[in-house]
């Protein structure tokens, strides 16, 4: 059964050639990968070439073959829905030359049925990043335990706790930097949506209701209160949202958990004093550019959907 899983595998290609003359074959395997670039014209140094942190198998004058398994050259796993994709990045870089790129390289399978992530239940959604795992669900109303429905009425509080895992960092803040409501599991241009948490953190939709990020209980997870909108009403509601790990040592108010207390104006979820960083709020909260754990910076961000649930309305 699970031989027949794999040989369903799906290979994803995401990126055009980078030069008109090279050639790209990617054979996604069980558990390894073998990649072989091809330069037709002899302008690249192939011992040069990278696929995550890994050297080439082999290569000659005009190729690069790499015969890897996915535990290897920092492959990164997200698991979504009923897809497993095995990611990760060929590049370039030559220091006697300007010729550089990042190809990006994906290997996307059906999620096995007996695959189960560590923590999972069914309302619950897990992303692995690198060696961080993010973990994002439904939760019942003490945050204890997994929600025992994924059906809502309307003003009753959705429970939702985000989480990461971090068994080899540093301890981190984890944040909610963006989320909205859409009734599709994936966000499309026309898609209508739902603000949720916007500006990097902002809680805005505490502004037209009782919603709240609720007291710590460890720094590496988050518990909102998310009040049930009208939006989608009867519909399936997907929740999406960007999850981010941080350093707490280096927050800013871009790295913050701000909810709006009526007649008390925004709080900051971590410490009081620290109010200000909620000041822009409902104006432009500055973005900087995140940087990556594994290359010794301060944090690393993960898209999530969390879904489908359904809110009702008790006098309709």
């Amino acid at each position: 059964m699970m031989a027949f899983f794999w040989q369903r595998a799906l290979l994803v290609s995401l990126a055009a050639a980078v030069s008109v003359y090279a050639d790209m074959k990617l054979d996604c395997g069980t558990d390894f990968v073998t990649l072989v670039w091809t330069e037709g014209r002899s302008r690249a140094d192939t011992s040069l070439f990278r696929l995550g942190n890994c050297f080439p198998t082999s290569f000659s004058a005009t190729e690069a073959v790499f015969s890897v398994d996915f535990d290897d050259c920092d492959f990164r796993r997200i698991v979504t829905g009923d897809r497993m994709m095995f990611t990760n990045d060929l590049t370039y870089s030559s220091d006697s030359t300007p010729l550089s790129f990042s190809h990006p390289v994906v290997c996307a399978y059906e999620r096995p049925e007996d695959w189960y992530p560590r923590l999972y239940a069914p309302i619950f959604n897990t992303y692995g990043l690198g060696d961080l795992e993010f973990h994002f669900g439904l939760m019942n109303a003490d945050f204890s335990g997994p929600a025992e429905s994924t059906s809502f009425p309307l003003g009753s509080f959705i429970p939702i706790m985000a989480s990461v895992a971090q068994e080899s960092h540093q301890p981190l803040l984890l944040f909610l930097q963006e989320c909205v409501a859409a009734t599709t599991p994936e966000l499309q241009p026309e898609s209508t949506l739902y603000p949720i948490i916007a500006n990097e953190g902002c809680l805005v939709d505490s502004l037209v209701s009782r919603s709240k990020f609720e007291p710590r209980q460890k720094s590496s997870e988050l518990h909102l209160s998310l009040q049930a909108f009208r939006f989608g009403l009867g519909e399936e509601v997907f929740i999406h949202c960007k999850l981010m790990a941080w350093d707490p040592n280096s927050l800013d108010n871009t790295k913050k958990a701000c909810h709006y207390v009526k007649e008390h104006g925004w709080e900051q979820l971590d410490n009081s004093a620290s109010r200000y960083l909620c000041a822009c709020c409902e104006s432009d909260c500055k973005s900087r550019r995140v940087r990556s754990l594994a290359s010794g910076k301060r944090g690393m961000a993960q898209q999530a959907v969390l879904g489908p649930l359904t809110i009702t309305d008790v006098n309709y």
